[in-house]
């Protein structure tokens, strides 16, 4: 006789993705009974829609009406290959597009639609019908990497740890060798100026300038590897925000002088507080070990991980549906040049609100200023 506990009652509502909208206001959550979107800044519920099924991922474009819908969970709305474009002003799918293996990540905009499978991306025009663009092919990628500002895609590329950075208008196709190992997290800055990257080691996030690809930056998370959760730039491009599964969010100075002079509004860099002075006078002594002098966050904070043992999950495979892997954690979302927020998917999913300040050294710190429990009950 089986005397264990459900990983889940029937009647459970589970978070099971987490997305942001390009600036932040909003983001969406996929549940195992439909979907809801948030007001950002208060976590106040704007929309929901029940579908009795499942909703693996829910990508918005911008503050437009349409959504980008995929199945997921243990009893999928939809099939885990279609990807269906939602009006939800009318309540209703506008049109759907169907692929061979399971729909991976969406990215959405006026006039573009990006499809991403475990081994390649697809880019339609939004039409109706969409029509195929162009197809790229990539190294494995199970979690459906992809960004995309107004002018770029960046997704990885066919070798393990580079990037294929594709320009909307031309196709002309750029590859950054980022890392040695496989990409684990890729995010834009707003103005899609810089586009940050994290490897499957998780120990350096590196920084490079779209326009020719050269790295500008490079970050040390910290020595030992970790899985990195999600990447965020501040909107002005200043700071750069990292979670991982230590389950610590660290902020970073992006060291670029002419955006930190042009853009006040991230509260520039206090002196003493620019992640170089970890390591006091050993970081000077010549000869020693690169971790010494490399630049390390200004500001850490733990962040809650909820119970991850109610929902089980299975390791991500070709066949794996969306929403029945380790449900998401730690998704990051700046709401302005100060604030930004800590997300996580799952039964017990939380939303933190995280306030950078001057610290008492004079330098910054970042505190916990609210949380709240999505699905209520907090």
């Amino acid at each position: 006789m089986n005397t264990r506990p459900p990983i889940e009652s029937p009647s459970s509502t589970v978070v099971l993705s987490i997305t942001f909208n390009d600036d932040c206001s909003c983001f969406a959550v996929g549940l195992n009974t439909g979907f809801c979107i948030y007001q950002a800044e208060t976590c106040s519920l704007k929309t929901a829609r029940d579908f009795n099924a499942g909703v693996g991922l829910v990508q918005m474009m911008g503050k437009a009406n349409y959504l980008g819908l995929v199945g997921g969970g243990r009893q999928p709305k939809f099939a885990a290959n279609k990807l269906i474009l939602w009006d939800d002003q009318k309540s209703k799918s506008a049109m759907d597009i169907s692929a061979l293996t399971p729909v991976r990540g969406v990215q959405l905009s006026k006039e573009r639609i990006v499809v991403v499978l475990q081994n390649s991306v697809r880019i339609f025009k939004f039409a109706k019908p969409p029509s195929l663009v162009a197809a790229y092919e990539t190294a494995n990628n199970p979690w459906g990497l992809c960004c995309m500002s107004a002018r770029k895609i960046a997704f990885p590329g066919r070798m393990a740890g580079h990037i294929q950075l594709v320009e909307i208008a031309s196709g002309n196709v750029s590859i950054i060798p980022a890392h040695s190992s496989a990409i684990r997290a890729i995010q834009f800055s707003r103005d899609g100026d810089l586009l940050a990257t994290a490897s499957e080691t998780g120990t350096l996030i590196r920084v490079f300038a779209t326009d020719n690809c050269a790295r500008v930056a490079e970050l040390r998370r910290g020595i030992d590897p970790a899985t990195i959760f999600s990447l965020a730039f501040s909107p002005a491009g200043t700071m750069l925000a990292c979670t991982s599964d230590k389950f610590t969010l660290h902020v970073f100075n992006v060291p670029l002088p002419k955006r930190a002079a042009a853009e006040p509004a991230d509260a520039g860099t206090s002196e003493g507080d620019d992640g170089k002075g970890k390591w006091g006078i050993l970081s000077k002594i010549p000869m020693m070990p690169r971790v010494f002098s490399d630049v390390y966050s200004f500001a850490s904070a733990p962040f809650e991980a909820g119970e991850e043992s109610l929902i089980g999950g299975l390791p991500i495979s070709e066949n794996t549906t969306l929403g029945t892997s380790r449900p998401p954690k730690g998704v990051l979302g700046w709401i302005n040049g100060a604030s930004l927020l800590v997300v996580g998917a799952g039964k017990d999913a939380r939303w933190e609100k995280f306030v950078i300040q001057d610290g008492p050294d004079g330098g910054r710190t970042i505190v916990r200023e609210a949380w709240k429990r999505i699905l209520g009950n907090n």
